[in-house]
C-alpha cells in the first residue's frame, strides 16, 4: 500500500469533498443514510457550507500521489461528538487508514472539550461494528432504524459510544491510581510505595482478565479518578451478571467538579450495556460522605455488608 496521510479540509475543499463522499455513496450505499443520486444533485454551496459549519470537521486519507481514499466527518452536538460519513476505499482496506480517520476526529473532539464519540451501526455491517468495538466503542443500548432511499425500508442500526474521559488503565498509570487509592484516611493505612513490584502484578493479572475492568479518567493526560469494575456471574436471579464497582477514587485536585458523578454513571451504563442485571458496590461505614452520593445516585443501602481480614 502506497503511503498515506490524513488531511483535515478545509472551507475551499468543496469540490474534494464531494468527489470522495460521492465516490464511498456509490461503492458502499448500504453504510449511508443518504444515497449517490440524491447527494450528486447537490449545488457546490452545498459541499461548502458542509466544511463551513464550525461544530464539525471533515479529513480525507490520501495516498502520496494525491488520490483520496478514506473520508470520516465529526460533528459536535450538546449531547457529544458524532462520527459521520466513515468510508475507506476498498483498494485501501486492511491497511490501518480507518483506524487513522478515527483517531483523526476523536483527537479533535477530545481537544474542543467533548466528553464522548458516538456513531450508529447498521446491524450486519459486523466488518464495522468489529473495527469500532476494537477502536474502543462500546453499545450503548440504544437502537433505532435509518430509512433505505427510494425504497423506504427501514433497516435497524444500533449505537455505539467511545468516552473521551474512561479508558482502561494501562500499565503506567499503576503510580497514579495507587497515589489515589492512598490519598485518604483509609487508604493511607492500607497503601505503600507505587513503584512496589506487587502492584503491577496485580495490575497483570487484572488487565488478563476479561471480567475485570481497571478504569481510568483522564483530563489534560493525567489520570484523575479510578475505579475497577468486576463483572460476576452468578445462579442467582436466573443466571444473571452482575457489575461490582470498587475502589472508586477521584484526585484531590478534581474533586467538587462532578467527576465522580459522571464516572458511577458510566459504569452503570456500562453495565446494562452489557445485559448486567444489577450494579453493586461496597462503602466503609465510616464513609458517611460517599454514602450520601450513593444514595442521590439512586443506589440503596440494603444489606449489612461483612470482611474477614487474612493478612
Amino acid at each position: 500500500m502506497r503511503e498515506i496521510g490524513i488531511v483535515q479540509l478545509g472551507a475551499g475543499d468543496g469540490q474534494r469533498l464531494r468527489d470522495v463522499r460521492l465516490r464511498a455513496l456509490q461503492d458502499s450505499p448500504e453504510s449511508f443514510a443518504s444515497t449517490y443520486e440524491r447527494e450528486v444533485a447537490f449545488p457546490p454551496e452545498k459541499w461548502t457550507e458542509r466544511l463551513s459549519n464550525p461544530e464539525s470537521r471533515w479529513w480525507v486519507a490520501e495516498t502520496g500521489d494525491g488520490v483520496d481514499v478514506g473520508l470520516v466527518c465529526m460533528l459536535l452536538e450538546e449531547s457529544g461528538a458524532y462520527l459521520l460519513s466513515m468510508w475507506v476505499a476498498p483498494e485501501a482496506r486492511g491497511a490501518g487508514v480507518g483506524s487513522r480517520l478515527v483517531d483523526a476526529a476523536v483527537g479533535w473532539a477530545r481537544a474542543a472539550g467533548a466528553e464522548q464519540a458516538q456513531l450508529w451501526v447498521v446491524d450486519g455491517n459486523d466488518a464495522a461494528r468489529a473495527f469500532y468495538v476494537r477502536k474502543g466503542f462500546v453499545p450503548s443500548g440504544k437502537v433505532g432504524t435509518i430509512t433505505r432511499e427510494p425504497s423506504g425500508v427501514e433497516v435497524p442500526e444500533t449505537h455505539y459510544v467511545l468516552s473521551l474521559i474512561f479508558r482502561h488503565a494501562r500499565r503506567e498509570d499503576v503510580p497514579a491510581i495507587v497515589a489515589m487509592l492512598a490519598d485518604d484516611p483509609l487508604g493511607a493505612e492500607r497503601e505503600g510505595d507505587p513503584a512496589d513490584e506487587r502492584y503491577l502484578a496485580a495490575f497483570d493479572r487484572i488487565d488478563a482478565d476479561p471480567h475485570d475492568e481497571l478504569i481510568v479518567a483522564e483530563r489534560d493526560g493525567k489520570a484523575v479518578g479510578t475505579m475497577q469494575l468486576t463483572y460476576l456471574a452468578g445462579l442467582s436471579r436466573l443466571g444473571a451478571e452482575r457489575c461490582q464497582i470498587e475502589a472508586v477514587r477521584v484526585a484531590a485536585s478534581t474533586r467538587g467538579q462532578g467527576l465522580g458523578r459522571q464516572m458511577i454513571q458510566w459504569a452503570v451504563d456500562r453495565a446494562r450495556a452489557r445485559g448486567c442485571a444489577m450494579v453493586q458496590l461496597t462503602s466503609d461505614n465510616s464513609r458517611t460522605d460517599a454514602h450520601r452520593f450513593y444514595d442521590s445516585l439512586g443506589f440503596t443501602a440494603s444489606h449489612v455488608g461483612y470482611k474477614l481480614k487474612l493478612r
